[in-house]
């Protein structure tokens, strides 16, 4: 590897964890965050996660599918348990686009990325989610992952996507993340200039408009769609303010109201960062 691409490597790196430990700063109602742990998890945790996993993630001579495995293997290995399968999921790609020469934008170079994944990418994937165990992990009619790939990550990712948000992002080219999150996030960043509070509306917006996939997996789509109304009051009540510290508690009660339902919204935590690699990609 030569001294360009090793500095780019860890620049890349850097984004990464910049991008984790500011979804971990922000209010996210239901999942983990500096203000409350939950779910048998801690901050501490995640934070160790995005340390581990980024040298992985970032490495620069790692084909997509291993990129994923060695970044959750990592993360097993060092805190235990599935602090971080969909984030990896969503920013190796990303990340790997980014490390290909700079000839096009970032969003042209991410589809031509997946456009070029292989069997044994896949491969790689299913060992990557069989080691992550996450909620809901269940059986498939096709490209199970308890067995043997025999398609390309694209082609699992999108015999999934009907179903799961994340594989949603595999097929159709990160459409909602380039399209939605980062256009809100930077709106709420212009508008409050206060990073995390606009992690926070990004967070609140993915809950809101999508139904959130771990919620759908663990619980069903109707649980999943009460959340998202929830969260729309939420979202549009924050929106309107122009101090949103001033939200504050009323997040924090609806937090509660989630965690004591045992309801994770994990999905839209994951898009947040995903959202925010982005933009620290192209800032």
């Amino acid at each position: 590897m030569n001294d360009n691409a090793l500095i780019l490597s860890q620049q890349l790196g850097q984004a990464y964890k910049i991008a984790c430990l500011a979804e971990i700063e922000a209010v996210k109602p239901g999942n983990v965050h500096i203000f409350a742990d939950g779910h048998g998890m801690q901050v501490q945790d995640f934070i160790h996660s995005a340390e581990v996993s980024s040298p992985f993630i970032s490495q620069a001579e790692l084909a997509l599918g291993e990129r994923i495995f060695r970044s959750v293997e990592a993360t097993w290995g060092a805190v235990g348990c599935n602090t971080n399968l969909g984030i990896i999921l969503l920013c190796a790609p990303i990340i790997q686009a980014a490390l290909l020469p700079a000839t096009t934008s970032l969003r042209d170079q991410l589809e031509q990325v997946l456009a070029n994944t292989t069997q044994a990418d896949a491969e790689y994937l299913f060992k990557a989610i069989r080691t992550a165990n996450p909620a809901g992990l269940g059986r498939a009619e096709s490209h199970d992952v308890h067995k043997s790939a025999t398609c390309t990550l694209l082609e699992a990712m999108q015999a999934s996507a009907d179903r799961d948000f994340i594989s949603q992002q595999y097929a159709n080219g990160f459409l909602q993340v380039f399209d939605e999150g980062v256009s809100h996030y930077e709106a709420a960043l212009l508008r409050w200039e206060r990073p995390a509070w606009a992690t926070t509306a990004l967070y609140l917006y993915w809950l809101s408009q999508h139904p959130d996939s771990h919620i759908v997996r663990k619980y069903d789509t109707s649980i999943a769609m009460t959340v998202q109304g929830e969260a729309n009051v939420h979202h549009q009540a924050l929106e309107a303010l122009d101090n949103p510290k001033h939200y504050l508690s009323q997040l924090l009660v609806f937090d509660q109201s989630l965690k004591s339902r045992g309801i994770n919204p994990g999905t839209s935590a994951d898009l947040t960062v995903a959202t925010l690699l982005v933009h620290n990609c192209c800032n």
